[in-house]
């Protein structure tokens, strides 16, 4: 099983009072969407599932995919490792209890602590920036089960406008 872990990208600083599940991307957030969307979508199977968050953030994150995608009550900002863990249906311990892939959109500091506890970091939460994919692959080495980091992507370093950070 294949595990992606997309941040939402850069939102607005909520305003007191307001609902936090309602704040939007901001125009940089767009383009952080849009630019890791780009690569997302040359590199997920089609039949990748896409698992989001109600919040608002992450919605317009996953639109920017142009994919079918599935709201989760399970993904709020307060939802802990092992309710994101249970969702996608992947034990710790043994492993993932599914085959294929599964994209989750979702926030910190949750997708930073699972992170951590899948492949092993001494810290509880590994950082992780605003926008950026986090690619997880369970395999079975010698009997042995390991969870390896495919890879990292963030909109700022896979853009062709590299230096444009506005």
């Amino acid at each position: 099983m294949d595990l992606i872990l997309w941040r939402h990208a850069e939102a607005e600083v909520a305003e007191e009072g307001s609902d936090d599940l309602s704040r939007q991307l901001t125009p940089k957030g767009e383009r952080q969407a849009a630019r890791m969307a780009v690569w997302l979508d040359r590199h997920l199977p089609d039949s990748t599932r896409v698992l989001v968050s109600p919040a608002r953030r992450t919605e317009q994150t996953a639109q920017a995919l142009g994919r079918k995608y599935k709201l989760r009550d399970e993904l709020v900002p307060e939802s802990s490792p092992d309710d994101v863990l249970g969702l996608v249906k992947w034990h710790p311990e043994t492993g993932p209890q599914a085959k294929g892939t599964v994209l989750v959109v979702g926030h910190q500091p949750y997708l930073g602590e699972i992170v951590s506890r899948l492949i092993g970091m001494n810290d509880a939460i590994c950082p992780v920036r605003k926008g950026s994919v986090w690619w997880l692959r369970a395999r079975l080495r010698e009997g042995q089960l390991q969870t390896v980091l495919m890879t990292v992507a963030s909109p700022d370093l896979i853009s062709r406008a590299w230096d444009d950070r506005s």
